[in-house]
This record gives structure tokens, C-alpha cells and sequence, in this order.
């Protein structure tokens, strides 16, 4: 009986080691993940803010084109 309970702790321990290495890499695979989520955030980010810059300046020359023409008048 002692041998069985002896040799059913030796399997408890060796799951329990093998769950915390598991969690361990878990827990290094999600903070890669929220730093690569955390980089790609921010080339969202300065993408739009271009984008928002090229829809400006259209319509800023067209404005400056009509303050000309009013000012020529």
C-alpha cells in the first residue's frame, strides 16, 4: 500500500512540475503576443494618422486655391 502511494505522489509531482513548465510557457507565449499586438497597434495607429494627413491636404489646397481666387477678384 505504502509502495502505491509512493508511486502515485511521484506521478502527482511530475504532472504538477510539467503544468507549471506548460504555464510558464503560456504565460511568455501571451505577454509575446500582447507586445506584438501591442506593435501593431501602433502602426495602425500611424497609418491612419497619414492617411488622415493625405485626406487633409487635398482639401486644404483646394481651399487655399479659393482664397486665391477670392482675393483676386
Amino acid at each position: 500500500m505504502k509502495q502505491q502511494l509512493e508511486q502515485r505522489l511521484q506521478e502527482l509531482e511530475t504532472e504538477f512540475e510539467n503544468g507549471q513548465k506548460k504555464l510558464a510557457d503560456l504565460e511568455a507565449q501571451a505577454g509575446n503576443l500582447r507586445n506584438t499586438l501591442l506593435r501593431i497597434s501602433g502602426a495602425i495607429q500611424v497609418l491612419k494618422e497619414e492617411l488622415g494627413k493625405t485626406h487633409n491636404q487635398p482639401q486644404e489646397s483646394a481651399k487655399n486655391k479659393k482664397s486665391e481666387t477670392d482675393g483676386a477678384e
